[in-house]
């Protein structure tokens, strides 16, 4: 029995040792017996930790608002391997050395239901304390907490359960239990094997532990689980003696020793085990991330450093060293000065706190603490770094192709070769240039990944400008193997589920808007085998949609849906139709829309407006221009229409160049006989874009500060917030040069400051030059 803690270095170069010097003929491995089928694909040169286990429930997964589907349906676990975890080592090394291997836990089929509480059939149990949603942490009963904290009252025999290691701690007079297993087992190095002792102290604990569940401090379901699964370990050990193997090692959290080496009655055990619910599985391997083998990530039998110990595992001789010197490479590479006199230093600092602390070997903490001190002159921000690039050390693992894969993953994989595009875990910007056959093609597998909930890239904002430019930021997850397995209920491929999967969104929406938003992701994922469906819908919803503010939330996705298709070359012919369809229902609807509005309300509407007028001056049609134009110039003059919309329309008007009687306009909404409240909030409106008109209008700066000027001392205070809001947002150059013409309205006409003359010859080049470029034939002279 070797009594193992998941992800330790030193257990894991005690463990080959210990098995090397046993030669067994049969290793049996803590896991999921489905895994024996694949196991010898761990083998393969290709295979290169950190890896996973995945187990998954492969049925159709539930559609929205389905709540009669299984949970099952979506549920999955994972069991990760690093090269520094012991089961990883005892897999390879009976591989290497021909000796058979099988898994002992209890199997998926039956982890993936969740245990049932005494007296509640059929109910889900709760969750242990110290699990989360994840279903990674399925088969790490023996993961430990952080010591001398009380776990809200519980008693002896509940805390050593939770927290067998602390205890051990405790009893060694070590508040950390993290830093009492580093020294006793991860630090060594040579020695007598460690695994008697565990087994002992495991034992020892484990009789101090009442043999009620309800003692445990527990769910009921947990502790019947955990009995669950070391009888299915002494099952499979009863097998494998009847199968005629005589050395065979047990590789297995040390907290489960004892309960494997009792004298328990196999029909005991076929009591137990008899009758269990199972899912239907399948087993695969899939990449995994030192990220994700942290605690941090909720992970519950992560470690608190993964590259920390993959350090140790991978440089036993003279880690320290090795580690503060690649430290200050790292450092060098962000152009910070780090020379060797400071590797020196921070050794020497990092062996003196071990010594001064007992330690057998500076861990972490002591190589930190260095790193801190000497090589980054006390700055957080560097060990920041180092602990992100260093201490965590994100690394993805790599799978086989031969490994079992369902088609949608596979397709992924060979659309990622073709395209040049290796999943990593570590976050990176990609530059697309649409025009670049290549980049049309990314673009197009990333937008539909995203249609499938596979968030492999993230859109960024773009450095460039123009259409043809996007930005991506790309990190793979090992979740995004679940979700393909997900995903693959609707389709084989990537761009067949992703079609499949944008219709389905289209007949589910909720309101036009979610239509066209839909649309428009169409075409940025190229999904011309979706369009005529989702099209139909959108011209259905369309018809039937009398909502003026619904129409316009929906124009503006549309109106992008066509100009990508100008860049990207999708056809876009029937968007065209439903676009020339809204507009005018737009028009239509706008002006009884804008009745009786409160504050609320108008501010709602106005921003309606802002976004269809951007859009339609993106569609760039003359005709929709001219009709929005004049729904525009009726709406304005229309009686009780509310200052915010008065004033924004008046200016979208003035901007256009079809409303010559701004001044009066403006005049008549700040003259004394308007209430201050409304006067401001139709400057407000006119000013919601900018204040340029102000700069460049004396006429329009003098109605504004003859108004303000004019306000009783209680109306000033009302508008005040108006005014402040209006203002606030213009730029600062603006409010500036606004400032500065307010403090020379009084000025008489000669003592104003006069702009620079200009010099005819000196204007020649460029005026020559924007003639050119304004020409469109004939003499310019």
């Amino acid at each position: 029995m070797f009594g193992i803690r998941h992800h330790g270095p030193g257990s894991a170069r005690a463990l080959r040792r210990a098995l090397e010097e046993f030669k067994p003929d049969a290793v049996l491995v803590e896991g999921p017996p489905e895994a024996d089928a694949i196991v010898d694909l761990a083998a393969d040169p290709d295979m290169v930790p950190p890896v996973a286990l995945l187990a998954y429930a492969p049925g159709e997964p539930p559609l929205p608002g389905d709540e009669a589907a299984s949970w099952t349906d979506r549920r999955a676990a994972f069991w990760p391997f690093a090269e520094f975890s012991p089961e990883w080592q005892a897999v390879r090394y009976a591989l290497e050395e021909g000796v058979a291997v099988r898994f002992c836990d209890l199997p998926a089929a039956n982890q993936l239901i969740p245990p049932v509480p005494d007296g509640a059939p059929g109910e889900p149990a709760p969750e242990r304390p110290e699990a989360t949603e994840d279903a990674e942490n399925a088969g790490d009963a023996e993961n430990t907490g952080d010591v001398g904290e009380g776990r809200g009252g519980a008693t002896a025999e509940e805390d050593i359960r939770l927290d067998p290691l602390g205890w051990l701690a405790r009893a060694a007079g070590y508040e950390d239990a993290e830093r009492w297993w580093d020294d006793v087992v991860e630090h060594r190095d040579g020695g007598p094997s460690p695994f008697p002792a565990i087994a002992e102290a495991m034992a020892e604990l484990r009789d101090r532990v009442a043999e009620r569940p309800s003692a445990t401090g527990l769910p009921s379901g947990y502790a019947a689980r955990e009995e669950q699964r070391e009888a299915a370990m002494r099952r499979t050990l009863r097998r494998a003696v009847k199968d005629g193997f005589d050395r065979i090692a047990v590789v297995c959290g040390a907290w489960h020793v004892p309960a494997v080496l009792a004298k328990v009655p196999a029909a005991r055990d076929d009591q137990t085990l008899r009758g269990l619910p199972k899912a239907k599985v399948s087993m695969t391997w899939v990449p995994w991330t030192h990220g994700r083998l942290a605690e941090r990530s909720g992970y519950g039998a992560g470690v608190r450093s993964p590259g920390w110990y993959a350090h140790l595992f991978a440089a036993p001789d003279r880690p320290v060293e090795r580690w503060l010197t690649a430290a200050a490479g790292l450092l060098r590479q962000e152009g910070l000065h780090v020379s060797s006199a400071h590797v020196i230093e921070a050794v020497r600092l990092a062996e003196a706190l071990a010594a001064l602390r007992d330690r057998p070997l500076a861990g972490l903490d002591e190589v930190t603490e260095a790193t801190r001190a000497v090589l980054c002159d006390g700055a957080d921000l560097p060990v920041e770094l180092v602990r992100r690039r260093m201490v965590v050390g994100e690394r993805l693992g790599s799978v086989p192709d031969d490994t079992p894969m369902v088609p949608l993953q596979r397709d992924l994989a060979d659309r990622q070769r073709r395209l040049r595009l290796a999943p990593s875990a570590d976050p990176r910007d990609l530059e697309l240039d649409l025009r670049r056959d290549l980049d049309l093609a990314r673009s197009h597998l990333l937008h539909r990944l995203t249609l499938l909930e596979v968030d492999w890239g993230t859109p960024a904002e773009s450095r460039g400008k123009g259409t043809f430019r996007e930005t991506w930021t790309l990190c793979w997850r090992p979740e995004f193997d679940v979700e393909l397995i997900e995903a693959s209920a609707w389709g084989t491929t990537v761009a067949g589920a992703s079609a499949a999967r944008a219709e389905a969104m289209a007949a589910e929406a909720g309101s036009l808007a979610e239509v066209t938003a839909v649309v428009e992701r169409c075409l940025l994922a190229d999904l011309g085998a979706a369009l005529p469906a989702v099209m139909r819908i959108l011209a259905d919803r369309a018809a039937l949609d009398g909502d003026v503010a619904h129409l316009m939330d929906a124009l503006p996705a549309l109106v992008r849906a066509l100009r990508y298709g100008d860049v990207r070359g999708t056809g876009t012919g029937p968007l065209g139709t439903v676009v020339d369809g809204l507009v005018v229902r737009v028009c239509v609807g706008l002006v009884p829309a804008s009745r009786g509005l409160d504050d609320d309300a108008a501010r709602d509407l106005l921003g309606r407006i802002d976004r269809t007028h951007s859009a339609l001056a993106l569609l760039d049609d003359a005709a929709h221009t001219a009709r929005w134009h004049t729904t525009l110039a009726t709406l304005v003059d229309r009686d009780g229409l509310h200052g915010l919309l008065e004033g924004r329309l008046t200016r979208l008007l003035l901007d256009a160049g079809i409303l010559p009687d701004v001044p009066d306009r403006m005049a008549r909404a700040v003259s004394s006989g308007a209430a201050p409240v409304r006067a401001a909030a139709w400057v407000e409106g006119f000013l919601s874009e900018g204040g340029l008109v102000l700069v460049h209008d004396d006429v329009l700066l003098r109605l504004v500060d003859g108004w303000i000027a004019g306000l009783p001392a209680g109306a000033f205070t009302d508008v005040l917030p108006l005014l402040r809001r209006a203002f606030a947002e213009f730029a600062a150059a603006e409010r500036r040069a606004i400032g500065d013409r307010v403090r020379h309205l009084s000025d008489p006409p000669s003592a104003r400051p006069l702009d620079d003359p200009v010099d005819p010859v000196r204007a020649a080049p460029a005026t020559e030059t924007v003639l050119r470029i304004l020409a469109t034939g004939g003499d310019h002279a």
